[in-house]
């Protein structure tokens, strides 16, 4: 289901129009519905925005059709997406009930990013660059990382991805807490 869909339809479940998601949120009624339609791609930080109007973390949006399971191995085609403004990415284990930490599987495009706006939560991060540089900017502070490079750091704290390179950067990460805090 794409982006468009599950947005509009995560909303009427809740019982909310366009216009009360957006007031929630922060953001226009036109920004809900232009997403809505798959008009606008909207970036990872600013997707962020619009789930706390239900509230409701990142995962849980991409996810919330699923019935739970104890699901072991993930194949790539079922891998949750939850791809956002070209940044590609998959969550590892979707399915699994009471799951405490997200597994992410990440692919920047040269020159995509999460979003100018900062992203923040409750939780924390860890992860390697595997493939390609990527910049990360963690509490206003800008790092260069290179393949085999990794990070940690705890998610309250504003922080960014972005691939400034010329090749596609993938990273392995893996994260606790809820994208939408």
């Amino acid at each position: 289901m794409d982006l468009g869909v599950r947005l509009k339809t995560i909303r009427k479940r809740q019982g909310l129009s366009q216009r009360e998601l957006a007031k929630r949120a922060g953001v226009t009624n036109s920004t809900i519905s232009m997403i809505e339609k798959n008009t606008v791609s909207p970036s990872f930080s600013s997707l962020l925005k619009v789930l706390k109007g239900f509230p409701m973390g990142v995962e849980e949006f991409f996810t919330t059709d699923l019935v739970m399971s104890n699901q072991v191995v993930f194949r790539a085609h079922e891998q949750a997406d939850m791809s956002a403004q070209g940044v590609a990415i998959k969550l590892i284990g979707h399915s699994v009930a009471e799951r405490n930490v997200s597994m992410l599987s990440e692919t920047y495009p040269p020159g995509s990013d999460t979003g100018e706006e900062m992203i923040k939560y409750e939780g924390e991060e860890a992860g390697i660059v595997v493939e390609g540089e990527i910049e990360l900017t963690v509490d206003h502070q800008t790092y260069q990382l290179a393949t085999g490079d990794g990070y940690f750091f705890r998610t309250h704290l504003p922080h960014r991805f972005r691939n400034l390179g010329e090749i596609t950067a993938k990273v392995v990460s893996a994260n606790t807490g809820t994208l939408a805090h």
